[in-house]
């Protein structure tokens, strides 16, 4: 091996060490000298390893974490349409509990030789993650974009709704209704998007409602970003005197209904919830659903563009993509209440 390295090393101009991090997928090395040692390897007559054979121009990977929320399937229609459009063809991967997990995934797809990956809401958007895995596939020469989520380690594209603005809109919407005691229920506070949801929860309250972080606090509870998550999170909220609950996710605020009916409680009379993604045929649940719009259209869009602008060989921006949601306002959300049906608002302490 070690008079390969040196072969391929002096056919490239390179040293030894710039040869193994290519060969090994390493980060650290321009794209020129990469591509220097990869024409050696061609020339001295060396196959290349499966990693860095030449990408498939026609194939790029999706990853997203499930397809039970309908926030991701929406996902991967706009991007699958957009890249069809552009003569890509989109191969989706999706993790399953007990499955293949991200980095298995992009393994596979990196293995398949894709010419780029999206990753939809994954480990790039968990503060606890190792940002390094990133590096390391940029390393291997392989463009990626990351939606919703952001890390300053990762030098990529980033796109992502603006969190902290559309639980103003929430906040502001049921203030206009007459609702002080207003919960925040979402994911694991791990989660970018949840931290920025908090910070626009806390500043709203505050400036929408004089009410200081303090008195706020009692009233932000964390679960899981499903139907049962946002069942235990209202149920919670609902204990401690909410008269109305912003929710992180469409199934989430589902939950949440669940949850008022099993106390008697009728949504909007009693309780107003609002969701967060507009995910679709949720305008024809009962009641139709008050909403964040997540914008999935111009988000995907913006992904691919990006992703193709870094295949094509002029790089994107290594920066953040942000986009502005809207407030929908269907029939979940009311005035509130005038006689409560609901226990007393928690004392701040």
């Amino acid at each position: 091996m070690t008079a390969r390295l040196a072969d391929i090393a002096a056919q490239a101009g390179v040293s030894e060490a710039t040869v193994s991090r290519v060969l090994n997928g390493k980060p650290g090395v321009s794209a020129t000298t990469r591509q220097s040692v990869l024409a050696a390897l061609d020339v001295l007559g060396y196959e290349r390893p499966v990693r860095l054979r030449q990408r498939s121009a026609g194939l790029v990977g999706l990853i997203t974490p499930e397809l039970e929320n309908p926030i991701f399937p929406a996902f991967a229609q706009v991007i699958g349409q957009a890249l069809t459009r552009q003569g890509y063809t989109p191969v989706l991967a999706t993790q399953t509990p007990g499955g293949s997990t991200e980095d298995e995934l992009t393994e596979m797809l990196v293995d398949r030789g894709v010419a780029g990956i999206i990753f939809v809401s994954g480990l790039h958007a968990d503060t606890s993650a190792d940002m390094q895995r990133y590096e390391q596939l940029r390393g291997q020469g392989v463009p990626f974009v990351l939606i919703n989520g952001f890390s300053d380690k990762v030098q990529a594209p980033f796109v992502s709704p603006d969190d902290r603005a559309a639980v103003d809109l929430a906040v502001t919407h049921l203030a206009a209704l007459g609702h002080r005691r207003i919960g925040l229920a979402l994911g694991p506070k791990r989660f970018v998007p949840v931290q920025r949801k908090i910070e626009g929860f806390v500043r709203a309250m505050q400036e929408r409602l004089d009410i200081g972080p303090a008195e706020a606090a009692p009233y932000i509870q964390h679960s899981l970003y499903t139907l049962e998550g946002g069942q235990a999170a209202a149920s919670a909220l609902i204990e401690r005197g909410a008269t109305a609950i912003v929710c992180a996710s469409d199934m989430m605020a589902l939950g949440a209904i669940r949850a008022a009916r099993q106390r008697g409680l009728d949504v909007p009379r009693d309780i107003s919830v609002v969701g967060f993604d507009d995910s679709p045929l949720i305008a024809f649940t009962d009641p139709p659903l008050t909403t964040i719009r997540q914008p999935v259209t111009a988000m995907g869009q913006a992904a691919v563009r990006a992703l193709l602008e870094e295949v094509g060989g002029t790089p994107a921006p290594h920066s953040e993509f942000v986009f502005h949601p809207e407030l929908v306002v269907r029939g979940s959300t009311a005035s509130v209440p005038k006689a409560a049906r609901i226990p007393k608002p928690l004392r701040a302490t």
